[in-house]
């Protein structure tokens, strides 16, 4: 079945906001008594829900604790966002547009519950008629319930949808859901991507047709 839609996740994928949440979420765990590195990020929060995220990490400390903390996380992170310490991808802006021509029908999915804003302040937002945040699900990733979501608010079936990854835990959620997975590997992340169904380092290297021609010889 041809594809009809992408459904893109947002940090990594369509904004380097990277740095902004690594920064927030290790200002937040030192000063709960935490050493908290780039290790941790990617194995414990990354492509996670805040709150899992913060679970994950705070081991000993209550939930109404865990909350609190992953609250303040987040509101360190927001005060970056709204002073726009984050960059958009050119590639990213070249493809969405591309697709968004082409009629497509385009989806942002992300862990973030500011997801919107940040696509806003991006210049992005108009282009995703289906913006599904990590508040909008009961699950989050690596359960594939933010892309399911994503599909049905784009009225397509998972099978004529390509999801757009650069987590580990994103990509499981995708696969887990059935979908066919570009994974975008940055340089740091090595083999970390393993269960995608196609792996790039950049999404210029995307080729709508190149990729359907994948996805038939998966499902042959």
């Amino acid at each position: 079945m041809p594809i009809k839609g992408l459904i893109f996740d947002l940090d990594g994928v369509l904004v380097d906001t990277v740095p902004a949440h690594f920064a927030a979420w290790k200002r937040m765990f030192e000063e709960h008594g935490y050493e908290f590195g780039k290790p941790e990020y990617r194995r414990l929060v990354d492509g996670r829900p805040r709150y899992d995220g913060a679970r994950a990490v705070m081991t000993e400390h209550s939930e109404d604790e865990v909350r609190t903390a992953a609250d303040k996380k987040n509101d360190y992170y927001i005060e970056m966002i709204e002073r726009g310490d984050f960059r958009v991808f050119d590639a990213a802006v070249r493809l969405v547009r591309q697709c968004q021509s082409e009629g497509y029908g385009l989806a942002a999915a992300s862990s973030s519950a500011n997801v919107r804003s940040v696509l806003e302040k991006a210049g992005l937002l108009d282009a995703f008629p289906v913006v599904i945040g990590g508040d909008d699900v009961e699950n989050g990733k690596p359960n594939p319930d933010i892309f399911l979501a994503a599909a049905d608010g784009l009225g397509l079936k998972v099978d004529e949808c390509v999801v757009i990854e650069d987590s580990t835990s994103g990509v499981e959620a995708a696969k887990n859901g059935g979908f066919y997975c570009i994974g975008l590997l940055h340089e740091e992340h090595e083999s970390e991507l393993a269960a995608a169904d196609f792996v790039i380092s950049s999404l210029v290297e995307i080729d709508i047709k190149r990729i359907d021609e994948s996805r038939s010889d998966v499902h042959v």
